[in-house]
């Protein structure tokens, strides 16, 4: 299917069959706060409505934590933007039940736990990260038909 057919978001009572995606906090940082060149593509992406970014009420809330505070905080983030970007171009999702601990694929870090877990819930097709410990899940996901790869190995043919 062409890009422009994939790129329109569903007519109401459609099913939507664009590719999910999940991005984590740093990512959508890396975006909207620091304009990395390496994300460009993917925001391209997210922005033309070709693919469904999940966002999870935490996920949002953990970006409007760390714009807050520390570096991110340190370059004025424009906070209504931000929220712009996600009101337009994220599908806000419920967050993943939790999950029996046997077969669960388990993040070192906690606070990554949430976008594993929304990620193989939603039948998400990346999961993308910069993230040392979601990447390290990479091999173990990748049968379950998630590829959880960095901004800069991200591509709609992937």
């Amino acid at each position: 299917m062409p890009l422009a057919d994939s790129a329109t978001p569903p007519l109401p009572n459609t099913p939507d069959i664009r590719p999910a995606i999940v991005v984590d906090t740093q990512v959508v940082m890396d975006w909207l706060v620091f304009n990395d060149r390496r994300v460009q593509p993917l925001a391209a992406a997210l922005m033309s409505g070709a693919l469904r970014w999940l966002v999870a009420a935490a996920m949002r809330e953990e970006v409007r934590h760390v714009l807050g505070r520390g570096i991110a905080a340190s370059y004025g983030p424009d906070l209504d933007y931000i929220e712009a970007q996600f009101d337009t171009h994220a599908l806000a999702v419920d967050a993943a039940p939790a999950q029996p601990p046997a077969g669960r694929l388990v993040c070192r870090d906690p606070d990554d736990q949430k976008f594993i877990d929304l990620a193989l819930a939603q039948g998400a097709r990346w999961l993308v990260s910069r993230d040392k410990a979601l990447l390290a899940l990479a091999k173990r996901a990748k049968p379950r038909g998630l590829l959880i790869v960095k901004p800069e190995a991200w591509s709609l043919e992937t």
